[in-house]
């Protein structure tokens, strides 16, 4: 019948789903952020860089104060 697929269809969802949702916890743990900095775009990687040779973590808000003065 048409129900013995469902719990095939649960797995592959499940299987699917699950590397997204896992990627939260494993940014919360590696990078101490659960949102990955986008980097798809060159301005947006030269930002980031510039942010963590700067502060050395590039996900705190960055302004003027934390440019050091020479």
């Amino acid at each position: 019948m048409w129900y013995e697929i469902l719990p095939s269809f649960g797995i592959i969802v499940i299987a699917t789903a699950l590397p997204g949702y896992a990627l939260y916890g494993i940014h919360k743990l590696v990078l101490g952020n659960a949102f990955r900095r986008g980097t798809d775009e060159r301005w947006d990687r030269y930002m980031y860089q510039r942010d963590w040779r700067l502060t050395k973590n590039p996900y705190l808000c960055n302004g003027l104060e934390t440019i050091p003065d020479k």
